[in-house]
């Protein structure tokens, strides 16, 4: 699909961006350790991710939307055998593709192994923007293998994929931002989409909490199967997060990176 990365990439650096600002003009709670030092290896981290999701597109014949283009000039996938208008199948193939990101979460909390990996994301010792991008490179591999399989059973549109990668990128911004919203809108927001509040909750270090509220971009999933969890803090009271044995460590790249090797 020509420019699609040029899109997405626009729309994540300048949500990103947006996030970030809104979080000096409203923050939800103080920095507690280095905002330099944290975001320099988040950001670290989501480079790498990138140039093994290049690696892997060598290794592969497509990534998610290119496997959409292929499903649909070899006649693959659902969306190609049954006849649906546009929009119907767009709306459709976002809510199945959400379905799978969330079943995949929860498979990351349930499984040691991917549990190892998954645990680099939530090493995070602060909550804001930049967590949303910190996830180990092994881990976006298996996502990224995950993703194309199911777009090449689904066979959607690849218009319909970006959309997806856009809708996806831009709510894991918006959740993990540490923003202070006002009650109201947190509560009437939450209905359809995950808030930062909801997904702070999925951050702490206490195991009954960190292991609710997966949902990245809709909220519904937690609500249908029971895993919705509504903190008993009040809305001004901090929740803290990261793993219950961790210190400083996770700021620092090396660390981060070996996390799902070691012991613990």
């Amino acid at each position: 699909m020509e420019h699609e990365a040029t899109i997405r990439l626009g729309m994540f650096l300048g949500l990103f961006m947006l996030f970030a600002a809104l979080e000096r003009v409203a923050p939800k709670h103080a920095a507690e350790y280095s905002v330099r030092s944290r975001w320099l290896t988040n950001f670290s981290i989501s480079i790498l991710n990138t140039l093994l999701l290049r690696a892997l597109a060598l290794a592969l014949p497509f990534l998610a939307v290119g496997a959409a283009i292929d499903a649909s000039a070899m006649g693959w996938g659902l969306f190609n055998v049954i006849d649906l208008p546009l929009l119907l199948e767009a709306a459709i193939c976002i809510l199945l593709l959400d379905f799978i990101i969330w079943i995949q979460h929860v498979l990351t909390h349930k499984i040691p192994f991917l549990w190892r990996l998954h645990r680099v994301h939530h090493a995070d010792v602060d909550f804001d923007v930049s967590t949303a991008i910190r996830f180990h490179p092994i881990e976006i591999a298996l996502s990224m293998i995950l993703k194309i399989g199911v777009v090449y059973v689904l066979g959607p549109a690849a218009w319909a994929v970006v959309a997806f990668e856009i809708l996806l990128n831009g709510t894991a911004l918006f959740n993990h931002a540490n923003l202070a919203m006002p009650a109201w809108l947190d509560r009437w927001l939450r209905y359809l989409i995950v808030t930062p509040d909801m997904h702070r909750i999925h951050h702490s270090v206490k195991r009954d909490e960190h292991d609710s509220n997966y949902g990245f971009a809709l909220s519904i999933w937690d609500r249908i199967f029971s895993t919705y969890f509504k903190s008993e803090l009040s809305t001004n009271e901090k929740i803290v997060v990261g793993l219950e044995w961790q210190d400083q460590r996770p700021t620092k790249l090396g660390w981060s990176l070996w996390l799902p090797f070691m012991r613990k």
